[in-house]
């Protein structure tokens, strides 16, 4: 496997599933698992000045979660008996994603469990440290997964984009070590400019060179979201991973009004891997 480092973002909330899941995937990777717990600080209100006690004590009692959290996460990494390293961070959301990107240069892949997601500002700063400035994958997960070595069927999300591209190269090992890969179209342009007169044909062949296994599935929206069809059909195909580029509108414009990767990273059907 290509990923030798894997650096898993937890929060200080119901975060034992989360880094399990984490162990689990490193475990299998055979990687160096880089554990990040975090948690945001509320800045005070303009009615709390002067500072009150209580804005005070709800910092002490947060900032002790995430220090329990972290401790229950280090014991755990112990317990699998596997390389790690941990730091834990009490910041405020302006910080947070410099921090993760700093972190994500030196890692390969970098992991988010659905507790951790479920925080809308943890996942948008990691979304941007890692995907974004650091460009590197990211692997959505949860605690109802199959283990990394079960994944059998992967649906690759392809639009003939630079996302979708670095999505495919990033996600090789998985696909090789698949054994059926379905790369998914939503109303493909055959136009040549587009994806070459046959969508799909030009990735099927890049695929089969790696030893990939493919099926091409061009498939008809119907009026229809394509986060919808692409659920739909990794529901019918089995898949037990999809793959797919990220953000190929703006990030503003996708958690304002949703998208395809909005829709994903808070509601992943199966755990998906993103790449920008």
């Amino acid at each position: 496997m290509l990923f030798k480092t894997v650096l898993a973002v937890i929060g200080s909330k119901d975060q034992a599933a989360d880094i399990h899941r984490a162990i689990d995937v490193a475990t299998k990777l055979g990687a160096h698992l880089s554990v990040l717990a975090v948690d945001l600080s509320l800045p005070p209100t303009v009615g709390d000045y002067p500072v009150g006690t209580a804005w005070l004590d709800n910092r002490v009692e947060d900032i002790k979660a995430l220090h329990e959290a972290a401790d229950k996460a280090k014991a755990a990494c112990e317990t699998a008996g596997i390389p790690f390293d941990l730091e834990r961070y009490y910041t405020e959301k302006a910080f947070l994603a410099d921090l993760v990107f700093q972190r994500s240069l030196y890692a390969d892949l970098v992991v988010m469990g659905d507790k951790t997601r479920a925080v809308s500002a943890i996942l948008n700063s990691v979304v941007d440290g890692a995907v974004f400035d650091a460009q590197r994958p990211m692997l959505l997960l949860s605690g109802a997964d199959k283990p990394v070595e079960k994944v059998k069927t992967v649906l690759l999300a392809w639009n003939s984009r630079a996302e979708a591209g670095r999505a495919a190269r990033e996600a090789i090992d998985f696909l090789s070590n698949a054994e059926s890969v379905h790369v998914v179209l939503v109303d493909p342009d055959a136009s040549y400019q587009a994806s070459g007169g046959e969508p799909g044909a030009d990735v099927a062949t890049f695929l089969a060179r790696h030893g990939v296994s493919v099926t091409v599935d061009q498939l008809p929206s119907g009026g229809r979201p394509v986060e919808d069809i692409l659920r739909n059909h990794a529901v019918e195909i089995g898949a037990d991973l999809i793959v797919m580029g990220a953000y190929g509108h703006s990030r503003l414009r996708e958690r304002v009004f949703g998208g395809v990767t909005q829709s994903m990273l808070e509601n992943p059907p199966v755990p998906v891997l993103i790449a920008r």
